[in-house]
């Protein structure tokens, strides 16, 4: 019997965008666990280019790059017994930016019908982040004062969000070509970091979750309070500069958040109490420049390659 194949965007070395090729690839078969997904929209997240360009190691190669998805299951594994063939699903799986890829069984939920596959396919990194961020390292809590660094970018579009379905105080920083989408997702104060430090701003904050690092990272010390937290989802933020400020130290990591986080995103979806924000879709075919742009690191919401 022959092998089927599929469509799928690989590299075959390390190196810029330009490694990136369409070519026909294996498609692959779901194991214990696991579900084949028909991808119908695959999420482009920063960490696919540090994948690519090979900053966390080597990989094997050839490699396809992709964390997000959303579908349709086309086949599941042996012990899956949550998911059956002809449903639509969204979350984290690995090769995404491809015709057909595998998820773990847990790291998958039924996509909400109020939902697009686009809209569900930029989801899963950007909001398990924040979630695991948030509440599991940071341990938010209602009324407490919460500080978003990058509030309209990749992840921290839904940290506002879900900072403000907490019952947090929520400050966000953005440009001010993002002050209304910020509003709109629920801060209660925006500050155009182009214009105004924040710091002398913000004060006593419970916490500040940091997507941007750098300089950034280095003044939100002085703005949390005694026993206040630092959550850092880049950067390499400093365990003395905490003692220092007598405030403490989080990173988020790929465990961070629990293991049905993505049913209790689409859960929330489904009433409305979250949503996702799409900054521009490509086609499959343009992974290469849907790369180039995430690698900018500005502008507001999600990257989505269009796949079927």
């Amino acid at each position: 019997m022959a092998e089927q194949t599929m469509k799928a965007i690989r590299f075959h070395e390390n190196g810029g965008a330009e490694v990136l090729v369409l070519e026909d690839a294996p498609r692959p078969a779901p194991g214990e666990g696991e579900v084949l997904v028909r991808v119908h929209a695959a999420g482009v997240n920063p960490v696919d280019s540090a994948i690519r360009r090979g900053s966390f190691g080597s990989a094997t190669l050839p490699g396809t790059p992709g964390l997000d998805l959303a579908g349709v299951v086309e086949a599941v594994g042996p012990g899956v017994t949550a998911f059956a063939p002809g449903q639509m699903v969204f979350g984290n799986g690995r090769g995404c930016y491809a015709e057909y890829a595998l998820a773990s069984a847990a790291a998958l939920a039924l996509k909400p019908a109020n939902v697009s596959f686009d809209e569900a396919g930029s989801v899963g990194v950007g909001a398990r982040t924040a979630w695991g961020g948030l509440f599991e390292v940071g341990g938010l809590q209602a009324g407490q004062r919460l500080l978003v660094h990058g509030a309209a970018g990749g992840v921290g579009i839904y940290a506002v969000q879900l900072g403000k379905w907490k019952g947090a105080e929520v400050v966000g920083t953005a440009s001010a070509a993002n002050f209304d989408l910020v509003r709109s997702l629920g801060a209660d104060t925006v500050i155009d970091y182009n214009a105004t430090r924040f710091e002398t701003m913000v004060e006593d904050a419970d916490m500040v979750f940091d997507t941007v690092g750098r300089e950034t990272q280095e003044r939100s010390w002085q703005v949390l309070k005694p026993g206040g937290i630092l959550v850092a989802i880049t950067g390499r933020p400093s365990e003395e500069m905490a003692q220092q400020h007598r405030v403490r130290l989080g990173r988020v990591g790929p465990t961070s958040a629990p293991p049905d986080v993505m049913q209790r995103i689409a859960e929330l979806l489904e009433k409305g109490l979250l949503r996702t924000v799409i900054r521009k879709v490509f086609p499959l075919s343009e992974a290469r420049e849907a790369q180039i742009l995430s690698e900018t690191g500005h502008g507001a919401g999600r990257i989505v390659l269009h796949v079927n």
